[in-house]
Order: structure tokens, then C-alpha cells, then sequence
């Protein structure tokens, strides 16, 4: 038909129609190419300094969240020349981290974190090893009862030594922050060395003292503008304190794995790094192991700092916010009486523990202690929610745009255990509780910091009330954080009153 019509047609008006066509075929394809490869939006960047002057690098997560609000729930910004895509809300969150989670996986080693692991470890790491390091501490973790009953009568132990120091103040002011960081730590130390350290140890002391101050100093704006411009690190004040830190941070935990080296029995594996060693003896040889003294070094020292500074920090969170309600503090132990009365708190008794559940949950939300989870990269080329993110992108999930979500929580802004309870007061599960993010870089230690934060805080509330110090009304009490790669409470001399 086509063919009988064009023989009345003459070859010029032919030619014409041809390269009409032509035309707005390659239209059609540019258009689209170009809005398949349409950037985010995002606040204009200055030349060489970005977005600094519209960003609070001293609050860098509100920053974010608020302008979030103005350019939707994926939008770019540029800190000095680096392109940053953020992601906001819990919907966003979870469909990058979760629904496309090989696409958003990767992890983006920043200056400072290639300072501290030159790649290795857990953590700032890719690839084969880090899916190797990831695969071997999940299994000898569990192996050794994370998350498991071994675990909780671990924990409970530690619990009667931390519930013995607190009785030492005789309900006068004094600062949790490290007591409870060595409590947690030791647990760790169980798991990883087979050996628990007494609250004065020097060693333990150090460890976690410097734990905490690298992890602080790590979200401090120089910090940031290191990251940024990595030349100014040799005139950065901090940037030479977490250097100091890290090296001895290994020197440390290098001695203590070189003991458990010294006295290895492979038919006899006491930890963590006994099974390591095995391991690496086993594949001796093997020029393709992922088993070297480096991987050992910085898992360890991962786990240590991470798993330690997370923990403890919610759990002051949590007695914080206790001495700040106390109409709350007094519900949660009058359902540990009823429930448990004066025998030790367990794991099982979370199911009959709706409110006290909700507690703990609503402190970790509302504490959002790790507000901007450790930065991703895209492993590929993707078109996201209409936009296009180049492989190799860094990725910034904001957890507290999820947290804090108001499409996702009633009163976002206020400590509300409602949040995780239904109409009859049972406790429910909500989906946009993300703290410990989600996806292939979900922490890998939360079943044991669940297990933590229950049993220390349920034993604490037990033995004692958390009220303010002499003269400090609850009103009073601070809850703006320390920022810091996390988010601290104010040491505020909480005071632990023995209960009757």
C-alpha cells in the first residue's frame, strides 16, 4: 500500500519526508538520552568549594535534612569538588539500600578512612576481601555465640561488674560515659581475645579512651575538609591526633594479638583471632588468602572501635533520656517487677516486656546516634528515581531524615515510646527503624548490640533510678549531642539512686 502510494509521489517530496523522519527520530533519541542522564537537583555549587557556604559542616546531617526539603528526596550537593548524592527519607533509603542493593553497596573510602585501614579490615573495604573478611567474622562470631545464649550469659556477667561500679558513687553525680564503654568493650573482648579486662586496666583504659576520641575527632569539620582536600592533612591539628590514635591503636591491639599467637593451640581455639590465626596456618601458601596479618589487625580494631563506641553511646542515650522522663523511667520498672521481679533480666523476657522494648527502641530513634551512615558508592552506571547516578557516585544514605521521617512517625521530634506500641500496648515492629542501617552494609554486629542494650539497660533499671544531679531540674537536662562521627550525650553527671 505504502509502496503504490509513493509512486505518485515525486522523489524530491520523497528525500523530504525521509529526513523529516530521520530528524525527529534522532530528537526523540537525544531528548531521551538526555533525560536518562539527568543529574539530581541540588543547591548551585561555587567553583572549587562547592556547596560549603550552604552546609553546616558542624551539623552536617540537619544541613542535609533540611535541604532535603526544598530539592526532594535525591538531591547532589558538592563538598569543595566532589559530587555527593544524598539520599532522604526511609522510602528513598530503603529502595537504594535494600530493593537495589548490589547497585548501592559499595563502600566509599574516604581520605581519612583509607588513613586508618589502607583498605583492609571490615569497615573501609571492597571487593573479594572485604566480602571474604565480612563472610569469616559473621560465622566466627556466631560460632562463639553472638547473639546466642553463650553471649547473654557473657553479657549478664558483665552486667553484675558494671552494676557493682555504680554502686561505688553511692547515688552521688558521676560521668557513665566510660564505665559503661568499658562494660560493653569487655564483652567485645570475650569474643575477640577470649579474656575480660577489670575497669582500671590501663589497657583498657586506652583502648576505649582513644576509640572514643578518634570516632568524635573523625566528624569534626576539619575532618571533613580533609576529606575534601586532602593535602591540608600534615597542617590539621585532629588529622594528626587520629594519626597518633591509629598507631597506637595498633601497637596496642598488636600486642595482645601477638600473645594469643605466641600461645596458639589450633585444636584449641579460644577467639576470634585464634580461629583467624588457624585459618591463615591452614591456607599457608596460598598466594590468593585474603588471610594476612593486616586483614586480622584492622578487623579487630574495626569491631573494637564500632562495636564499643555504638553500644555504649545509645545505652547513656537510653539512661539519659530515663533521668529526663522519669514518669517513663518509673512505667519501665514497674513492668520489670511485675514481669521479672528481683531475679536477672534474660533475653527471653523481651516478648513480656512491651513497654520496656519500646523504650529502648524509641531512645535509639529519637538518639540517632549514627546520623549519616558511612558513605556508599554506586557500583555501576543507574538510573534512580528518574535520575542518573554515575558509577563510582559517593552515596550518602541520611539516616536521619529516616529516623526523623514525618510521613513514617507521629511525633518525630519527641521521645514518644507509643512509636513500637499498638492500642493494646504491644509492642510492634516499624519498618523505618533503621539504626543500624540497611542492606549489604547493615552493621554486622546487631544482633550482639541488641542483645547489649537490653540486657545492660533492663539490669541497670533493675538495681537503680537515673535521676539529675543536686539542684538540676529534669527540664534542665541537655539533650543537644556532641557531634562527632556520632552523636554523644553531654556528660551531665547522672546520678544512679540504689533502688529499695
Amino acid at each position: 500500500m505504502i509502496q503504490y502510494i509513493f509512486r505518485f509521489i515525486p522523489a524530491s517530496v520523497s528525500l523530504v519526508w525521509v529526513i523529516v523522519s530521520v530528524s525527529v527520530l534522532l530528537f526523540l533519541y537525544v531528548q531521551l538520552s538526555v533525560l536518562s542522564r539527568r543529574e539530581p537537583p541540588g543547591p548551585r555549587p561555587l567553583p572549587l568549594l562547592g556547596n560549603l557556604f550552604q552546609v553546616d559542616l558542624k551539623r552536617l546531617d540537619q544541613s542535609l535534612f533540611d535541604l532535603s526539603k526544598e530539592y526532594g528526596p535525591v538531591f547532589l550537593v558538592s563538598f569543595g569538588p566532589k559530587k555527593v548524592v544524598v539520599l532522604a527519607g526511609y522510602r528513598t533509603v530503603k529502595q537504594a539500600l535494600v530493593n537495589q542493593a548490589n547497585e548501592f553497596g559499595n563502600r566509599e573510602v574516604t581520605p581519612i578512612f583509607y588513613d586508618f585501614n589502607k583498605e583492609h579490615g571490615i569497615l573501609f573495604a571492597n571487593g573479594d576481601s572485604w566480602k571474604e573478611m565480612r563472610r569469616f567474622t559473621l560465622s566466627t562470631l556466631r560460632d562463639f555465640g553472638m547473639g546466642k545464649s553463650i553471649s547473654e550469659q557473657r553479657i549478664i556477667e558483665e552486667c553484675g561488674w558494671l552494676i557493682e561500679e555504680f554502686d561505688q558513687f553511692q547515688g552521688k553525680p558521676f560521668d557513665d560515659t566510660h564505665t559503661i564503654s568499658y562494660a560493653v568493650s569487655n564483652v567485645l573482648s570475650g569474643l575477640m581475645f577470649g579474656k575480660r579486662f577489670e575497669y582500671r586496666d590501663p589497657l583498657l583504659q586506652a583502648i576505649v579512651n582513644r576509640d572514643n576520641e578518634t570516632i568524635y575527632l573523625t566528624g569534626t569539620a576539619s575532618i571533613l575538609i580533609y576529606n575534601m582536600f586532602p593535602w591540608m592533612g600534615p597542617w590539621l591539628k585532629n588529622w594528626k591526633a587520629l594519626m597518633k590514635n591509629m598507631e597506637d591503636g595498633k601497637a596496642d591491639l598488636g600486642k595482645i594479638i601477638t600473645e594469643l599467637k605466641d600461645t596458639l593451640d589450633p585444636d584449641t581455639c579460644r577467639c576470634f583471632v585464634d580461629v583467624f590465626l588457624t585459618q591463615k596456618q591452614n591456607l599457608k601458601g596460598n598466594n590468593h588468602t585474603h588471610y594476612h596479618d593486616d586483614n586480622l589487625l584492622y578487623t579487630v580494631m574495626n569491631l573494637f572501635a564500632a562495636g564499643t563506641d555504638t553500644t555504649a553511646t545509645t545505652i547513656n542515650w537510653c539512661l539519659l533520656f530515663m533521668a529526663k522522663y522519669p514518669h517513663i523511667q518509673e512505667r519501665v520498672q514497674e513492668e520489670l517487677n511485675q514481669v521479672v521481679g528481683s531475679r536477672q533480666v534474660r533475653i527471653e523476657d523481651r516478648k513480656n516486656l512491651p513497654f520496656t522494648d519500646a523504650v529502648i527502641h524509641e531512645s535509639q530513634r529519637l538518639a540517632n546516634i549514627a546520623p549519616m551512615a558511612i558513605p556508599h558508592t554506586t557500583s555501576k552506571d543507574v538510573i534512580f528515581q528518574g535520575y542518573f547516578i554515575k558509577k563510582g557516585t559517593t552515596v550518602l544514605p541520611l539516616l536521619t531524615s529516616v529516623l526523623y521521617d514525618e510521613s513514617e512517625w507521629e511525633s518525630p521530634r519527641t521521645f514518644n515510646p507509643s512509636h513500637f506500641l499498638d492500642k493494646e500496648g504491644k509492642f510492634i515492629k516499624r519498618d523505618a527503624f533503621m539504626p543500624f542501617s540497611a542492606g549489604r552494609r547493615v552493621c554486622l554486629g546487631e544482633s550482639l548490640a541488641r542483645m547489649d542494650i537490653f540486657l545492660f539497660f533492663t539490669s541497670l533499671l533493675q538495681h537503680f533510678s537515673f535521676t539529675p544531679p543536686a539542684g538540676i531540674s529534669e527540664d534542665e537536662l541537655d539533650l543537644t549531642p556532641v557531634v562527632g562521627f556520632t552523636l554523644a550525650p553531654q556528660p551531665q553527671g547522672l546520678c544512679a539512686v540504689r533502688r529499695q
